[in-house]
């Protein structure tokens, strides 16, 4: 199967030139659908960077270009590290799988140097993009699991929930191109998937695949996409041995369905350092290793970031 990449090298940027600075904006101008949209903002000038105060600051959306008054998603950016004379600014805004080809408009609303608000307003392109269409089915085991309704299991959705959407300002702790958590290469399910469940007691639900499948053996190394905090390490009805690692404001990766966890809640890790064991607990068909990247909740293309997506 054809893996499309994401087109990091459709990199645009733009200049404005205020009274006590200037402006650089640096942005992706073309993506496929569940593809990030990096957005990074350099000011220079005279005097110091005011830090932003309130949402109406330092905000990135996008619209469609039919429709501009309809934001699709917006988030605040924040400082990373930067050159010597300048205060960078980043953020990642995530699209959908379901996301039409098509022009967008990309706004940057920005406040610095103690002067009066700008904005940048550019086109963008989603790119099209066909994804894979597959039935599973499930066996005793699995359905059972699949259907399961307990108190326990929507608990833990709840916590994960709570853990996805919790956004850290000063969360910077893996801003470069991460690795994947395995050498392997064999890919036995792919991002954005979109599945039907055949139940052994009949009947069928569909699905979206979050993340990537690798084809491994139980006992396998599985190792840090990148530097950042564990922020959940459990056994989960659903996904089985897992964890989950914090990385940029709003940024997590998760790793499921291992034998054996390495780290507990709260330790900080190094990009490739081992976690865990691959294995085959929870809803798992056989062995393997399901690799996710969740950003502002939504799911994102994990090969994106296997890329350098910071915009240097």
């Amino acid at each position: 199967m054809l893996i499309l990449l994401p087109v990091s090298a459709q990199v645009e940027s733009l200049n404005l030139k205020a009274k006590n600075y200037t402006a650089t904006l640096k942005y992706n101008q073309t993506f496929y659908p569940g593809d990030p949209i990096a957005v990074r903002l350099t000011l220079q000038g005279k005097r110091k960077v005011k830090k932003f105060a309130g949402k109406s600051e330092s905000v990135v959306y996008y619209t469609s270009a039919a429709k501009p008054e309809k934001k699709i998603r917006k988030a605040r950016m924040y400082f990373v590290p930067s050159k010597a004379g300048t205060d960078d600014l980043f953020v990642l805004l995530p699209s959908s799988t379901y996301l039409e080809a098509g022009e967008y408009l990309l706004n940057a609303d920005f406040t610095a140097f103690c002067s009066e608000p700008e904005s940048f307003c550019v086109k963008i392109n989603c790119l099209p993009k066909d994804f894979v269409t597959e039935t599973i089915a499930l066996g005793p085991r699995n359905t059972k699991i699949k259907t399961d309704t307990s108190p326990e299991r929507s608990d833990q959705i709840k916590r994960l929930n709570k853990i996805l959407e919790t956004t850290n300002s000063d969360s910077i702790y893996a801003f470069e191109a991460y690795t994947a958590p395995t050498p392997a290469t064999r890919r036995t399910s792919f991002f954005a998937d979109r599945r039907t469940f055949t139940y052994s007691t009949g009947g069928s639900t569909t699905n979206l695949h979050y993340g990537i499948d690798y084809g491994i053996k139980t006992g396998n190394e599985v190792r840090a996409c990148g530097r950042g905090k564990v922020v959940m390490a459990e056994d989960r009805v659903s996904t089985g041995w897992s964890i989950c690692i914090e990385h940029l404001p709003g940024l997590y990766s998760l790793y499921y369905h291992m034998s054996e966890l390495k780290v507990n809640v709260g330790d900080m890790v190094e990009e490739q350092q081992l976690i865990g064991l691959s294995g085959a607990t929870g809803l798992a068909t056989g062995p393997h290793l399901h690799w996710e990247m969740r950003l502002y909740m939504e799911a994102v293309n994990p090969d994106y970031f296997v890329t350098d997506f910071t915009l240097p």
